[in-house]
C-alpha cells in the first residue's frame, strides 16, 4: 500500500497551486490518497483563505481527495500534530507536505520505497524529500544517505516513530543543564539548541523542533535523497516560517525521471557526507546569509541565478 499524502494549506493560493500541480505530475499521484488540511482564518472573512478553499475543492488527479477544513485558526504546529496523528493512526504511515513545496515527479516513488525499505528499522526515524546539493564519494552507489536531523520540507514517517514524540518536551529541564547534551544535539545543526530554547520559552511555536529533538533522544537517523526531491518556494517577507531569502537553501531538483532507488542495508552516517551537511548548517554560514539578507544582497543573487 502506498502511503497517504497529507497536504497542509492556509492562505497562500499561488504557492498552493504550484505545490499541487507538481504533486499531480508525480508518477504515483493517481494511485495515492491525498488528504488536504485547510486551516481556518485568523480574521473572519479572510478572502485568501476563502480562495484557497475554493481551489482545493477543484483538485483532481489522485486516487481519492479528502478535504478537512478547520473552522478556526489552529496554526501550523497544532494543525500538523493533530492532522498527522489522525491520518497516521488510520494508515500506519504518512507523507507530509506544506503549501510551498515543489516536488520532483519521482518524489512519491522515493518516499514510498524508502518507507517500505526502512519500515522495520529501529535506527531510522523519518524520510526527508529535501536535501542539499552535496559531493559524494566516487564509490558511493546509493540513492540516499543518512543524516542527524529531519527536514520538514516534504517528509514521511511511521506510526510507531510518530507516537514516540513527547510534544511537551518533559526532558528539557535536564537537557538545558547538560552542556554535553546540547553539544551533541547541535551536531544535527547549530540552530537546533537555540530553536528548542525559543520553543520552550514560547518565543516560537514549532512542531518541527520538537520532532527533531525526539529524533535526537531516540538516537535515530533521517534518510534523505542524494538528489533532492523537493525545493521550497515559500521564502518571502510575508511567510510565517521562512521569511528570509531562499539562497541559503538553494538546491537542485531531481529531474532524472529515475523511479527505482537503491538503499543501504547498513544504517550508518557517512562521515564525509555528514561533515558537508554540517557546513551547510554551520553558525558561520547562518551569519553569512543573515548579513546578505539584511542588505538585500541575497535576493539580488537569487534573481540572477533564477
Amino acid at each position: 500500500m502506498l502511503a497517504p499524502i497529507c497536504l497542509f494549506t492556509y492562505n497562500r493560493l499561488q504557492e498552493t497551486i504550484k505545490t499541487v500541480e507538481a504533486l499531480q505530475a508525480n508518477y504515483l499521484a493517481k494511485e495515492s490518497i491525498l488528504y488536504i488540511f485547510s486551516d481556518g482564518p485568523k480574521n473572519e472573512g479572510d478572502e485568501n483563505v476563502t480562495a484557497v478553499r475554493k481551489y482545493i475543492k477543484s483538485i483532481h488527479g489522485f486516487l481519492e481527495t479528502v478535504i478537512i477544513e478547520s473552522p478556526t485558526n489552529s496554526g501550523l504546529a497544532k494543525s500538523i500534530i493533530q492532522g498527522v496523528s489522525k491520518i497516521i493512526s488510520k494508515h500506519g504511515k504518512a507523507i507530509v507536505l506544506e503549501d510551498d513545496l515543489i516536488t520532483s515527479r519521482n518524489f512519491l516513488d522515493f518516499m514510498n520505497q524508502a518507507l517500505d525499505y526502512y519500515e522495520n528499522s529501529n535506527h531510522v526515524f523519518a524520510i526527508s524529500g529535501f536535501s542539499y546539493t552535496l559531493k559524494y564519494p566516487k564509490d558511493y552507489t546509493f540513492d540516499a544517505a543518512f543524516g542527524l536531523r529531519s527536514y520538514s520540507w516534504g517528509w514521511a514517517t511511521w506510526k510507531d516513530k510518530w507516537e514516540t514524540v513527547d510534544w511537551e518536551v518533559k526532558s528539557y529541564d535536564a537537557f538545558i543543564k547538560d552542556r554535553q547534551e546540547k553539544k551533541d544535539f547541535a551536531k544535527g545543526g547549530s540552530d537546533l539548541p537555540s530553536m528548542l530554547h525559543k520553543q520552550m520559552n514560547h518565543n516560537i511555536n514549532s512542531w518541527m523542533i520538537r520532532w527533531v529533538y525526539q529524533q535526537y533522544r531516540n538516537k535515530q537517523l533521517d534518510v534523505f535523497p542524494v538528489s533532492s526531491k523537493v525545493i521550497n518556494i515559500g521564502f518571502s517577507e510575508d511567510a510565517t516560517h521562512t521569511n528570509c531569502s531562499s539562497l541559503r537553501y538553494r538546491t537542485e531538483l531531481d529531474d532524472s525521471g529515475n523511479r527505482v532507488f537503491k538503499f543501504s542495508d547498513e544504517v550508518q552516517p557517512n562521515t564525509y557526507i555528514i561533515k558537508q551537511f554540517q557546513r551547510k548548517i554551520s553558525i558561520l554560514r547562518r551569519i553569512k546569509y543573515k548579513i546578505l539578507d539584511f542588505f538585500g544582497i541575497s535576493k539580488f543573487i537569487t534573481r540572477i541565478k533564477s
